[in-house]
């Protein structure tokens, strides 16, 4: 939380947050978010948040990246993929599977 502080004390455009939630105990990391995200937006900054826990972070996000393997497997407005089911089959690769699959039954 300091290092944050001491970032946001830079006025930055962009602050880029690596698993804002780790380290911070679960009774506090809404209120960690909440707080931040208010102040950005009173700012004007934007925030580009690393955060596994997708979850907590369609609370917060206006817009939604999946990277896995180094390619951007999903992205679009947080409020589309409310459900999480598509961030999940983007995050674990449920849709290689499928395909992976598909293709196999064909080929036999």
């Amino acid at each position: 939380m300091l290092a944050i502080c001491r970032g946001m004390m830079t006025r930055p455009r962009l602050m880029l947050i690596d698993e804002l939630s780790l380290g911070l105990a679960p009774m506090i990391v809404d209120q960690v978010y909440a707080a931040l995200l208010d102040r950005c937006r009173h700012d004007g900054v934007t925030l580009l948040i690393n955060e596994q826990s997708s979850e907590r972070i369609l609370k917060f996000a206006d817009r939604i990246y999946v990277l896995r393997g180094g390619v951007m497997r999903l992205e679009g407005r947080a409020s589309d993929l409310d459900d999480g089911k598509a961030i999940m089959s983007a995050y674990f690769g449920f849709e290689d599977h499928a395909s992976a699959a598909a293709t196999e039954a064909n080929a036999q």
